[in-house]
């Protein structure tokens, strides 16, 4: 399996479980949504808000690529995040409505990445403005991984809620194949 082709798996588990994390946050009143829990960003709002945000910041330097200016395009005109913990929507249906259509973009942006586009270093600035060039498949794992911890994270407060939001494995997300 190519590279590109695994970043296609996580994106495709990317959008799988946040699918699975929003339905049972929408269990939860909203008390219990933003009650802080002693998590790095508090509540569980707190932490989707978080992970949306790291992502727009992401894909946002990923649209300078120039193979990407056309799939990123909208993200990078989304207004940029000025902090890690910042709260873009406080209620969860505007937030839910913008992680499915962000999850649409990463599965499109990463379906036109071309295996030679992986091999580009990317030259950005990370939030504290120190400047960084970088392997952009390293970056796309990082952007993954990122995801992927911080999920973790809310699925561990949904257990402390009483919520249980089931298989979380990435391997739930890889094909069979046949053996040889």
């Amino acid at each position: 399996m190519s590279l590109k082709n695994h970043f296609e798996l996580l994106a495709n588990y990317n959008q799988w479980m946040n699918s699975k994390v929003y339905e049972a946050v929408g269990e939860l009143s909203a008390t219990d949504l933003t009650k802080d829990r002693g998590a790095f960003f508090g509540s569980i709002l707190g932490t989707l808000n978080h992970i949306l945000v790291g992502d727009i910041i992401w894909l946002k330097r990923f649209a300078a690529h120039p193979s990407c200016l056309n799939s990123l395009r909208e993200v990078a005109g989304l207004q940029s995040p000025t902090r890690l913990d910042q709260i873009v929507f406080e209620d969860l249906d505007s937030l839910s409505r913008r992680r499915i259509w962000l999850d649409r973009k990463i599965i499109n942006w990463i379906a036109e990445l071309s295996e030679s586009d992986l091999d580009f270093v990317l030259s950005y600035h990370n939030t504290k403005g120190i400047p960084a060039n970088k392997r952009y498949s390293s970056l796309v794992l990082h952007f993954f991984n990122h995801q992927t911890h911080h999920r973790g994270q809310v699925s561990t407060l949904l257990s402390q809620a009483g919520l249980d939001i089931g298989v979380t494995d990435l391997l739930a997300q890889i094909p069979e194949e046949a053996h040889v």
